[in-house]
């Protein structure tokens, strides 16, 4: 019942490994009953989950109460957590607090921040006081909004930089998000530790999408992603049959006395 530490994943470099984001208990206890070792709870919860249109608006107490969810409907998982924005970025001692807290309650068993070699120096520090980073590059959804969007990256020559800063910084790992597939080939051949890719192609040695976008229970899907089903149209049948059946009065259907009493209960 151990969940991988951040040393065995590294390890899994040059492996083909899955890896899904995912927020809650039931969906997390799926992935791993799927053989899904590797389960990343992300800020982008808050769009996918609590409505946002970004996901600047995603707070520490959000990423522990959805990651500690996650750690509870799991046991074998390594859960990995992002650091949401505001949360790392000013001081050394902002980005070690905020992922002691993270792991102190439960949420996690590492901790993920976004930047290359701009961020090079939160990863050093953080991997420092004990607690494992994956870093992330490429297309950086807190601050997208800043520069060219979510847009494919192929910058080259910084791409390049910014992989061989975090993996020396002491990153575990690194998520390449929309790196042009040659280049992602590139940094995967290049640098020691496993890459996980998300809209960078088949080079990395893991991949990871949103369950959300995997089951197609969310309407706006990136193009890179692919709808292994369409929960969203079958979830959407089934409530329409429940709520014609009540509108008819077709349920609950009368039931024994017997089997009414004494049956436990949720609502």
């Amino acid at each position: 019942m151990k969940r991988p530490t951040a040393a065995e994943i590294a390890t899994r470099k040059g492996a083909a490994f899955p890896v899904i984001t995912a927020y809650d208990a039931p969906f997390s206890r799926c992935a791993e009953e799927a053989g899904i070792d590797v389960i990343l709870v992300g800020d982008s919860l808050g769009m996918v989950v609590l409505g946002f249109d970004s996901t600047v608006h995603v707070e520490l107490g959000d990423m522990i109460r959805h990651g500690a969810a996650v750690a509870r409907g799991t046991q074998r998982a390594h859960i990995m957590v992002d650091l949401p924005f505001g949360t790392y970025e000013a001081s050394d001692e902002l980005a070690i607090a905020s992922s002691s807290e993270l792991v102190k309650r439960g949420a996690a068993t590492s901790v993920k921040l976004e930047g290359g070699a701009s961020a090079a120096a939160r990863i050093c520090a953080i991997a420092g006081a004990g607690i494992p980073v994956c870093a992330h590059i490429g297309v950086l959804p807190q601050t997208a909004s800043l520069g060219s969007g979510f847009r494919l990256k192929r910058e080259r020559d910084r791409l390049l930089a910014d992989a061989d800063a975090v993996a020396a910084a002491g990153a575990f790992a690194v998520v390449l998000e929309m790196v042009e597939d040659s280049i992602a080939a590139e940094i995967t051949a290049r640098i020691p530790i496993p890459t996980i890719g998300i809209g960078s192609g088949p080079g990395c040695d893991g991949q990871v999408l949103v369950l959300h976008d995997v089951l197609g229970l969310y309407p706006d899907a990136p193009p890179f992603a692919k709808r292994y089903a369409e929960l969203g149209a079958a979830t959407t049948n089934a409530l329409r049959a429940y709520a014609g059946d009540v509108r008819a009065r077709a349920f609950p259907a009368e039931r024994a006395k017997a089997t009414r009493e004494g049956n436990g209960y949720r609502s």
